[in-house]
């Protein structure tokens, strides 16, 4: 079964535009269904909680409803382990200033240096408060952490590890289900960042044993909003953040401080409505399905898709022997994500994205907050590099257009 582009892109009206959008990774087109639920939400029920009378009850129930579908995709043993907030960098930092109150000076967290910062600031800063930061480093002949050379960063004072599900910079898959099991043999807790991995795979937190998990829905078709996962075994053991008098069983709102936000809480609902319609479409046999099921056929859809233009695209910056992949130079699904980064020898990676842009494709050049890889990497003097971020509405259309354009450039 072959992913119907006709039927997925009436569904972005952005897409109906004069531009080609290459730059997925920042943000994606955001659904027509997402806007829908919206303004639904603004228009009928937008009332504070908790209140006895009907609008109020609805506009509760709407928003329970959100929180209930983020569950349902990761997997979620229970609703209450889903936090929402205005961003993963935020809700990492509102878990940082939780957990380092269970921690003591001299006790160790390791991150990467291929995360995005918001996995690394919040973490590194808790060094003021006596925590000893440890980076585990990419290989960087391979792009790729070695699960061995973490093993010799872990240890007895080790409390937490911090990674990249996907990098959004080298698109690698990093086999986390295999690190995940080794730091908990340590007896060490798992946080993922998982913004760059979310648009293009469905994770199962529960099968991953991953103790913490973090997405944004402005990259995953949605509005500008994130969801953060825990174990409901450890939320309840974090001191609260939130006002003095919520309970500290009142998961999760004691990690939510100011509540959700309401109407993209209840709008982000949009995004099961695109997967329902899109596996209804394709799959009109399993309408019977729940939404976890469909989202599985969904994602598959969209992998298989995603993987012919990677390779479209790889293949023709394989043929440049003055190109460097800055990742992967493979198009399998397994091993990487749609989002391609490269450089050029000699150039500038600004100079080409500027010579793009008056095709209206959107592409972009930079470190892509992933500062510390890029200046490890020894290419911020290039102006980083350049990175063309692929989803499944994208169309081999669109690929050769580019490659057509980037060809002569190159």
């Amino acid at each position: 079964m072959e992913l119907n582009l006709e039927f997925v892109r009436k569904q972005f009206p952005a897409l109906g535009g004069d531009w080609t959008y290459f730059d997925n990774a920042g943000g994606s087109q955001t659904l027509k269904s997402v806007t829908e639920r919206i303004s639904e939400y603004l228009l009928t029920s937008d009332v504070q909680l908790g209140a006895s009378y009907e609008v109020s009850r609805i506009a509760g129930n709407r928003i329970q409803e959100g929180f209930q579908f983020v569950a349902d995709i990761i997997n979620a043993r229970e609703v209450s382990e889903v936090i929402f907030g205005s961003s993963t960098t935020t809700l990492l930092r509102q878990l940082s200033h939780s957990l380092v109150q269970t921690m003591s000076p001299g006790d160790e967290i390791i991150v990467t240096n291929c995360d995005h910062e918001a996995n690394i600031g919040p973490w590194v800063n808790l060094e003021e408060q006596g925590i000893i930061i440890k980076f585990w480093e990419i290989n960087q002949d391979s792009f790729e952490l070695d699960p061995e050379d973490l093993k010799r960063l872990l240890s007895p004072k080790t409390k937490f590890v911090s990674l990249t599900y996907a990098s959004n910079i080298l698109g690698t898959i990093n086999p986390v289900k295999e690190i995940i099991k080794l730091v908990h043999e340590n007896g060490s807790y798992v946080c993922l960042d998982a913004v760059a991995y979310a648009p293009h795979r469905l994770p199962d937190v529960q099968v991953l044993d991953v103790d913490f998990y973090a997405f944004s829905f402005y990259k995953v078709y949605g509005p500008h909003y994130s969801a953060l996962y825990g174990k409901k075994e450890i939320l309840k053991t974090l001191p609260n953040i939130n006002h003095f008098f919520i309970s500290e069983d009142d998961i999760p709102y004691k990690l939510q401080p100011g509540s959700s936000n309401y109407e993209l809480s209840y709008g982000y609902l949009g995004c099961k409505d695109y997967i329902e319609a899109l596996v209804n479409f394709h799959f009109p046999e399993k309408d019977y399905l729940d939404i976890r099921s469909k989202a599985k056929l969904a994602f598959q859809l969209f992998a298989d898709h995603e993987e012919k233009l990677t390779a479209r695209f790889l293949n023709f910056l394989n043929k440049k022997e003055n190109v460097k992949i800055i990742g992967k130079t493979t198009s399998d699904k397994n091993e990487r994500v749609a989002t391609i980064s490269f450089i050029i020898d000699g150039v500038v990676s600004s100079t080409i994205t500027e010579k793009v842009d008056k095709y209206k494709i959107g592409i972009r050049f930079g470190d892509f907050y992933a500062r510390r890889l890029i200046v490890n990497l020894g290419l911020f003097d290039q102006n980083g590099v350049i990175r063309v971020s692929m989803v499944h509405y994208n169309t081999m259309e669109e690929v050769d257009r580019l490659i057509e354009i980037l060809d002569p450039l190159i």
